[in-house]
């Protein structure tokens, strides 16, 4: 009896954490649903109008199994836990459309050129009826030798199927993103000494005032506070703590 019950909680718990992993969320758009996926830190996946959109794809083939192949790629910077040699290979990007900072594209293999948009801060392309405009990241203060120089990297502006959705690749809370206007979903980053803290990221937000938005990129921090300041002088936006790191629980 024991055992039976011990079996039937194993179960259940396995069921539970696949089902974390594997849920996503949907948010309605002009044309269909936008799913959200958090994989791993930095990265997760979209998927649109039967469009698949890898951001930062990092880790193991295994982690991206239950996902179709990528239709758009985007990479925001030259650091490990964005761009990922390894993951990029591993995948299946044959279809994939690459959109990447200088910095990245030429760090990249020459079989990836062919299909690879270079966007620099400020420069947009539209591909697959997404609009993907590149926007800065950067620490403050602004040095050469700083972890992410202005220019190098890039936060991207989306725009797909009628919803604004900002990523802020590894950034402060830079005056670019305090003056964003009109966003329906956010991805911010928030972890030391890399990016920014739970106060500045809280700061920025209640400034820019997304829909919704989801914190990421935030090993180390404490995010349930980060919800607690900004919903404590907005109780309108809605921040959504998700599991970015499955596998450390």
């Amino acid at each position: 009896m024991k055992f039976k019950i011990f079996l039937a909680v194993f179960i259940l718990g396995i069921s539970q954490v696949m089902a974390q992993k594997s849920a996503s969320d949907e948010i309605k758009t002009s044309k269909g649903l936008l799913k959200i996926n958090p994989v791993t830190h930095a990265s997760f996946v979209l998927t649109w109008d039967n469009k698949i959109i890898y951001v930062d794809p990092t880790g193991n083939r295994e982690m991206y199994k239950t996902f179709a192949a990528p239709d758009i790629i985007l990479i925001t910077d030259i650091h490990g836990d964005h761009l990922d040699l390894k993951a990029l290979e591993a995948l299946n990007t044959k279809k994939a459309i690459i959109v990447a900072p200088q910095a990245v594209a030429i760090q990249l293999p020459a079989s990836s050129r062919d299909k690879l948009v270079i966007l620099n801060n400020g420069m947009q392309t539209s591909q697959l009826a997404i609009m993907v405009k590149a926007v800065p990241m950067y620490n403050l203060p602004q040095t050469m030798d700083s972890r992410h120089a202005k220019g190098r990297g890039n936060g991207y502006l989306l725009t797909i199927g009628g919803k604004s959705i900002y990523i802020s690749g590894d950034t402060e809370d830079i005056p670019e993103m305090r003056a964003l206007e009109d966003v329906d979903i956010a991805f911010v980053c928030m972890n030391l000494p890399y990016t920014m803290d739970i106060n500045q990221a809280a700061s920025a937000v209640l400034e820019f005032k997304p829909s919704i938005v989801y914190p990421y990129h935030h090993r180390g921090q404490d995010i349930n506070a980060f919800k607690k300041l900004v919903n404590n002088k907005n109780r309108k936006i809605d921040v959504r703590v998700r599991n970015w790191y499955p596998l450390l629980n």
